[in-house]
């Protein structure tokens, strides 16, 4: 398998639309050159950089609100926050991530594109709870589900929505933190599938509705 970066399939033009295609180009060529050189993404990923990075995770744009306050939990290279923030700028993106050498490069990639709608910030996600407030959480291969719901719904508004990465083992991980997402309060958990007719296999999400969690409403019932 040949490590260069290949030439963007034919469907990327319609993903990333106008100036997003720009962008993405040279985000793909960032992800190649430091980002492989830095440690953040393996030599033999760079083949698979269009099809298995940045379109997979552009197609999970199908399910984010419009205008959303998005944060992406773990960020590490910007799957799939920054490909989020290429391919929908009315969102506004705060890329999480606790490591510093990945905040650099995240940092770079934000000049470097050009991105005002993106901040990144150094830390973690039990750090932020209580001080931010997002209307969606992202996380691509960052934890268990039952361990990122621990970080991610303190994060949330009521109502908002955790979107997960989860490929193949969704369905048994979700199955698997039954008893966490009744701890966080979730309303609604499932499976959700985006990229149909633009990426292969198309990609398998869990979502989650945020609601109060049960120890915050009793505290509102005293009141």
């Amino acid at each position: 398998m040949s490590d260069e970066l290949p030439a963007p399939p034919d469907i990327a033009r319609d993903v990333f639309a106008g100036e997003a295609w720009d962008r993405a180009n040279a985000f793909a060529e960032l992800l190649a050159g430091p980002g492989v050189v830095r440690g953040l993404l393996g030599p033999r990923e760079v083949p698979r950089i269009w099809d298995r990075h940045l379109l997979n995770c552009a197609v999970v744009a199908e399910v984010v609100p419009p205008a959303a306050r998005l944060v992406d939990i773990g960020s590490g290279a910007g799957l799939p926050g920054l490909v989020l923030a290429i391919v929908r700028p009315d969102l506004t993106v705060t890329l999480l991530e606790p490591l510093l050498r990945r905040t650099v490069f995240l940092e770079e990639c934000v000049e470097a594109l050009k991105l005002d709608n993106v901040e990144v910030l150094r830390g973690r996600a039990e750090e932020l709870a209580g001080k931010r407030v997002f209307d969606v959480a992202s996380a691509r291969a960052v934890a268990p589900l039952d361990r990122l719901l621990k970080w991610a719904m303190p994060l949330l508004r009521e109502g908002g929505e955790l979107i997960a990465m989860k490929g193949e083992r969704a369905a048994g991980e979700l199955a698997e933190a039954e008893s966490q997402l009744q701890a966080s309060g979730a309303r609604t958990a499932e499976l959700v599938t985006v990229g149909r007719g633009k990426v292969e296999p198309p990609a398998t999400l869990v979502r989650v509705v945020a609601g109060r969690a049960p120890e915050q409403a009793r505290r509102r019932r005293r009141r």
